[in-house]
């Protein structure tokens, strides 16, 4: 049966997925995992949970991957996960003993990688984590006990037993394959069977183990309380013993068990005093923070308590943060304030504003810093209305410092729930604070960014530029947000990739993902080519390009923003990033992918409007929506837009009223709607902010204008900028308008050149066969990528609207076919 289950489980992981294989202790989960691996091509990752180590966190992942993983961003750590994994499978074994972490990861990771669990039942997971898993798992996978044949042949081929001790083995094993092979080995060596009232599977272990020397017993069970390998020094004089008897191998990091379920086993065979007095010895042998969680499972609480400080003093980042906080948890220790104060605002730096908040919320008095630092968490955390009541109790009289901290909070408590009353707020606050400090300044230029006035840009910019890393990037992100909804979309994405570079610099990875995402957008609404930069991605080298592609800007655009959207990330990073992608595979005619990708992802403002804007270029208005009812800024009047266009094409009446706080280009276009007349003026507005726009107000144009003259030339405008940009469904729309008006136009676009290419041409060839991109990448020894760019680049040359009718088109055109040595 676990050979059955093996190939199932490889049937489902073909493509990127989850599957889960559990099953009772012993009952032959490991066993399905090794034979997947071994029937996998390419490499293969494998690791898994400990029992005595369950509060490590990423220690699963850690141990698959061979590297420390950053635990405490679970987009990163998924991120850091699948940029070794890639195309190879990750197998984790005994999910039941993983932290909080990696269970997170996993529905990330299940998303871009083939991810193969074992779970042993019963367990102790949460029944959310269990939930997620379910939802994220392509498969569900139950081994099954052994039937009496496979039993007894398995026990058969164990041990030579006669027939009576093979049935006894075999009914008392229960179809355990573990079962079966250690009490079959018991018996053959003539020990006979343990009693019915015994756990079968833990009397097979205790057995086997029994037959090791006493030192070499606490060895393998000082393995399974480390988790990880260790040098025999450490193990003492039964290192040999478990080399000798085939229980641990020797590795470049020391000793490491061949099976990590017996040296679990084996610690927790030890007794209580025994197993405490190998922590203890332990403690005494391993880094402090080793030594800390050592002396904690000792129940030396105040030992640990010092170790951890000890280590924290020694660490930064998120690792401080991490010990600063577990020194705090630990039950019945008393915790200096000055230490909860330092975890705080470690965990704060490390993006923990949760574990901030908490390590606060003592239920008495810990003094006004502490009362600021909990409200900057709560603020942090999404929770304006706890983080103002946190910092009310601030007294005027507390140090200058701390009054700011206070004003800062109550004022983006106020911006975020009532954004008239912080106008009122910050003007007493200036009034309080002549010189504000940076947090404070940032939360003022936010207050003046929200109300656009005068200078507003310069003091977000400034604030962004500040010292503190947090204050800093909070503060440019404000920025991009504001410039994109104002339609200064090159500004925005400008700002954004300067940001990023910086929070690559200090792998500040959730804030990285998310500007360069938001730079992506920009660059997709604005149709410009970005400049090079270096990957998103700290672990991962950037692709190669194909050597046979010209610059392009929807290309560029495409790559970087599919890149990003293949990782585990943040959601307003996955938001943008969704959104860039599938607004330039909606443009340049790949709907179906575009309509593909913004499936599951239409929570997000960006993604929503470009959901809706891909509907209408399908030729699908009635599936483009209404806009939403209430917003502001730039989304706001693309939703709008939209909309007026949708009501067009279905011939019904255009929605009325244009929303307040409309950049000027997206209010002078809903005003030409409106009148029926302007397109023209508008689409000048657009000019040199959004390429996509201006054609659609061309178009537009083309279309009221009543003089035929005026709008073949507005129609033929259109088509050259579209073509210019690469809008292939719009540079359509206007061949067809120009159709209307008698005037028939090459398909190829003036960027087509005079021919396509020998790879444009082979791959439309397969196109037109019938072919789906993978198998059209197989053929030619290409990427799936490569072959949608060659794709999009033939389409554009021809005019085409779909894959399908490129391919027609090409083989209408004799001159577009180069000769046959040119390909390659």
């Amino acid at each position: 049966m676990p050979q059955d289950l093996a190939a199932v489980a490889a049937g489902h992981l073909r493509r990127p997925g989850l599957v889960v294989v559990t099953g009772p202790p012993g009952a032959g989960r490991s066993t399905v995992l090794r034979r997947l691996a071994d029937a996998t091509s390419g490499p293969v990752h494998t690791g898994g949970g400990l029992a005595m180590l369950t509060a490590v966190p990423a220690l699963a992942l850690s141990r698959a991957v061979r590297a420390r993983l950053p635990a405490h961003d679970i987009p990163l750590l998924a991120e850091a996960v699948r940029s070794r994994v890639r195309g190879g499978l990750l197998i984790l074994d005994d999910l039941q003993y993983a932290d909080a972490a990696t269970l997170a990861a996993l529905p990330l990771l299940a998303a871009h990688c083939r991810v193969a669990v074992g779970l042993r039942t019963p367990h102790r997971l949460a029944d959310h984590a269990q939930a997620a898993l379910r939802t994220a798992a392509a498969a569900w996978l139950q081994v099954p006990p052994l039937d009496l044949h496979a039993a007894t042949d398995l026990a058969r081929r164990t041990a030579a037993l006669d027939a009576g001790t093979l049935d006894a083995v075999v009914a008392r094993a229960g179809g355990n394959p573990l079962a079966i092979v250690a009490l079959a080995r018991q018996a053959g060596t003539g020990r006979g069977a343990p009693g019915a009232d015994i756990d079968q599977v833990a009397y097979a272990i205790a057995a086997a183990l029994a037959d090791l020397p006493r030192p070499a017993r606490t060895a393998l069970a000082a393995l399974g309380l480390l988790g990880r390998p260790a040098p025999a020094a450490l193990l003492g004089p039964g290192a040999a013993d478990l080399l000798a008897a085939g229980l641990a191998a020797d590795t470049p990091d020391g000793l490491q068990p061949t099976s990590g379920y017996v040296a679990e086993t084996a610690a927790g065979l030890l007794d209580g005093p025994a197993r405490t007095e190998l922590h203890r010895r332990l403690a005494e042998l391993t880094a402090p923070a080793e030594a800390a969680q050592h002396l904690a499972a000792a129940g030396d609480l105040p030992g640990a308590h010092r170790r951890a400080l000890q280590a924290a003093d020694r660490a930064t980042g998120a690792e401080r943060a991490a010990l600063l906080l577990f020194a705090c948890d630990l039950p019945g220790v008393t915790v200096d304030p000055r230490v909860r104060l330092a975890a705080a605002d470690a965990a704060l730096a490390a993006g923990r504003p949760h574990a901030a908040a908490r390590v606060l919320d003592t239920g008495g008095p810990l003094g006004v810093e502490a009362d600021v630092l909990r409200g900057e968490a709560l603020l942090q955390a999404g929770d304006p209305a706890a983080a103002r009541r946190a910092a009310q109790p601030v007294p005027d009289a507390a140090a200058v410092s701390v009054v700011a901290a206070r004003d800062r909070i109550l004022l983006l408590a106020d911006l975020a729930t009532d954004p008239g009353l912080a106008t009122d707020t910050a003007d007493k606050i200036t009034a309080r604070h002549p010189h504000p400090p940076a947090g404070l300044a940032a939360a003022l230029a936010a207050v003046r960014a929200a109300h656009r006035s005068p200078g507003w840009e310069d003091a977000l910019a400034a604030a962004a530029a500040g010292p503190d890393p947090l204050i800093a990037r909070w503060s440019a992100w404000q920025l991009v947000e504001h410039l994109t909804a104002d339609a200064r979309l090159t500004e925005a994405a400008a700002v954004a990739r300067d940001a990023a570079a910086g929070c690559a610099t200090a792998l500040a990875y959730s804030w990285q993902t998310r500007f360069a995402a938001a730079a992506d957008f920009a660059d997709a609404l604005a149709g410009r080519i970005p400049a090079p930069a270096e990957p998103a991605d700290p672990y991962a080298s950037p692709a190669a390009a194909d050597p046979r592609e010209s610059p392009d800007p929807a290309d560029a655009i495409h790559r970087r923003a599919a890149d990003l959207t293949d990782r585990s990330l943040p959601p307003d990073a996955r938001g943008y990033a969704t959104a860039a992608t599938a607004l330039v595979e909606a443009d340049t005619g790949l709907l179906a992918a575009a309509r593909a990708r913004l499936a599951a992802h239409t929570d997000h403002p960006a993604t929503a409007w470009v959901a809706r804007e891909a509907a209408w270029l399908d030729g699908q208005p009635d599936r483009a929506g209404q806009p939403p009812a209430q917003g502001r800024g730039l989304l706001t009047g693309l939703d709008h837009i939209t909309a007026r266009w949708a009501a067009h094409d279905r011939g019904a009446a255009a929605p009325t009223g244009i929303p307040r706080g409309l950049p000027g280009p997206a209010r002078r276009t809903l005003t030409a709607w409106a009148t029926g007349t302007g397109f023209a003026a508008a689409a000048d507005t657009w000019a040199g902010t959004a390429v996509r726009e201006q054609v659609r107000c061309l178009l537009a144009a083309g279309f009221h204008e009543p003089d035929p003259g005026r709008a073949v030339a507005a129609l033929l405008a259109a088509e050259q900028l579209a073509d210019t940009a690469g809008l292939t469904v719009l540079a359509g729309r206007a061949r067809r308008g120009l159709r209307r008006h008698h005037v028939h136009r090459d398909t190829r676009g003036p960027r087509s050149g005079t021919q396509l290419t020998g790879r444009e041409t082979d791959v439309l060839r397969l196109v037109a066969a019938g072919e789906p991109t993978r198998r059209i990448a197989g053929q030619l020894g290409i990427s799936a990528e490569t072959v949608d760019t060659h794709i999009r680049a033939a389409m554009r040359k021809l005019g085409a609207r779909t894959r399908t009718e490129a391919a027609a088109l090409a083989f209408a055109h004799p001159d577009a076919q180069p000769p046959r040595e040119d390909r390659r």
